[in-house]
């Protein structure tokens, strides 16, 4: 025996006992509120005309919003408010949920494919010696060069407090040894015990 089960509009579903809970699914599916992008899908389009694109992309004129909806159902597919403030509205005809499922995957591609920016840090000491100095120079620039941001710190130990103009004198080498790769996003400073600098990677490099 036939169940006859309406929609909200004219569209009209007919399922029987064995593929009832496929088109109770069809049904959730189709009503379901977008929230991430602000599209409306289906009945939560409150449009009474909108311009209606085919699954083909054909162009398929302006309709009642029941007859766009009678047009997707048919297909077996959802009716998309993809421009909403245009006039008259913009609605497409397509499978929204594999469009929701390729775009997902289009995202995370991107987030991929995008390069995350890292603050390295490298410590020196106001008695660093030469070859100790130029090691962590190469470091740094090794970093900058890879677009990364390089924190520069100093910690001043007992006396050596007395003598914050050493820790600023070592800083300006060290950002000099570096010029070619970087500019100095925050000078010096000193924050408690500690001597801070930071660079980023010049650009074009």
């Amino acid at each position: 025996m036939l169940i006859f089960a309406r929609t909200y509009y004219a569209s009209a579903l007919y399922v029987t006992a064995v593929n009832l809970p496929q088109c109770l699914l069809l049904i959730f599916r189709r009503c379901i509120n977008i929230s991430s992008k602000e599209l409306a899908i289906n009945e939560n389009i409150k449009f009474k005309e909108v311009r209606v694109i085919g699954s083909d992309g054909a162009q398929l004129g302006i309709l009642p919003i029941a007859k766009a909806l009678d047009i997707a159902y048919a297909a077996d597919l959802d009716l998309v408010n993809i421009s909403p403030n245009a006039e008259p509205p913009v609605c497409k005809v397509m499978d929204y949920g594999k469009y929701r499922f390729e775009q997902a995957k289009r995202e995370k591609e991107q987030r991929k494919n995008q390069k995350i920016i890292e603050t390295k840090e490298i410590r020196l000491g106001l008695s660093i010696d030469v070859h100790d100095f130029e090691t962590k120079g190469n470091h740094a620039k090794r970093f900058l060069e890879d677009g990364n941001k390089v924190k520069v710190s100093i910690r001043f130990r007992g006396r050596e407090l007395g003598h914050p103009e050493i820790g600023y004198d070592t800083m300006n080498r060290f950002a000099e040894y570096c010029k070619d790769f970087c500019v100095v996003e925050k000078a010096a400073k000193m924050e408690g015990r500690n001597m801070l600098m930071f660079l980023a990677p010049k650009t074009g490099k």
